[in-house]
C-alpha cells in the first residue's frame, strides 16, 4: 500500500486491514517524487494515496477497497495465492 504520513485515507485503510488481520507493506511516498512516480506507473496512471494493491494486482484506494468489501469480492481476494 502506499501512503503518505498525513493522509487521513490512508490511515483508515491501515487500520481496516489491520482489523481484519491482514498483513502489508507500507510504501511511505511523503516527499518521494522518485517513489511517487514509481506508484503512478504501477497504479496505471492513479497518483493519489492511499493506492492498494492485493497480489500485485492495484484495487485503488480506500474507497475501492471498502466498494469491494460491501460487495464481498474483498475478502476472496485477500485469500487468493
Amino acid at each position: 500500500m502506499y501512503v503518505t504520513g498525513y493522509c487521513p485515507y490512508c490511515h483508515a485503510a491501515k487500520e481496516f486491514l489491520a482489523d481484519k488481520g491482514v498483513s502489508f507493506t507500507e510504501i511511505d511516498v511523503t516527499g518521494q517524487p522518485a517513489e511517487r512516480s514509481a506508484l503512478t506507473l504501477k497504479a496505471e496512471g492513479r497518483s493519489t494515496v492511499p493506492q492498494i494493491f492485493i497480489g500485485g494486482r492495484p484495487i485503488g484506494g480506500f474507497d475501492e477497497m471498502i466498494a469491494l468489501e460491501r460487495e464481498g469480492a474483498l475478502d476472496p481476494l485477500l485469500e487468493a495465492p
